[in-house]
């Protein structure tokens, strides 16, 4: 295997960051990729109470989940190697405080990687750098026929 920076998915991410197309999710809901390294990646997301809000006014979890998904992603994807895909098994999300309208940051970062799982966490902060949500993913990494059009 080359190093992860030679990757196929590490040199699109790092596309992405040069603006290269995004993903449609993140053209949809509006995020952002800000940086991705070696089981890292960071995203930021401009909260928008009309796009974003719940019937109650306040940012939709799902949104705060589909961040940090983004994030935990490419966080994953940046320890694959050539000819590997990957696919999330489990994920978890704690909220601490309300959202309305805030620069979030999400920062996914990996906690421990296996031959054939990762275990990632991600904090979402707003602008005061108070923790909105964390989350925790467990993805499975894919290889051979299982990987194939991921």
């Amino acid at each position: 295997m080359t190093t992860t920076e030679e990757t196929p998915w590490m040199k699109k991410m790092r596309a992405i960051l040069k603006g290269a197309e995004p993903p449609p999710i993140a053209k949809l809901i509006g995020f952002e990729l800000v940086d991705v390294g070696p089981g890292s990646a960071i995203f930021t997301l401009v909260g928008d109470p009309s796009k974003h809000a719940n019937p109650m006014g306040t940012m939709h979890g799902g949104v705060l989940v589909d961040l940090g998904d983004a994030a935990m992603g490419f966080a994953m994807a940046s320890t694959l190697g050539e000819g590997e895909s990957f696919t999330t098994v489990e994920l978890k999300a704690n909220y601490f405080k309300p959202v309305w309208k805030a620069r979030l940051r999400a920062e996914a970062r990996m906690v421990k990687r296996s031959r054939s799982l990762g275990y990632i966490e991600c904090d979402i902060v707003d602008e005061e750098k108070a923790l909105v949500c964390r989350l925790a993913s467990t993805c499975m990494v894919l290889r051979g026929e299982a990987a194939q059009g991921r």
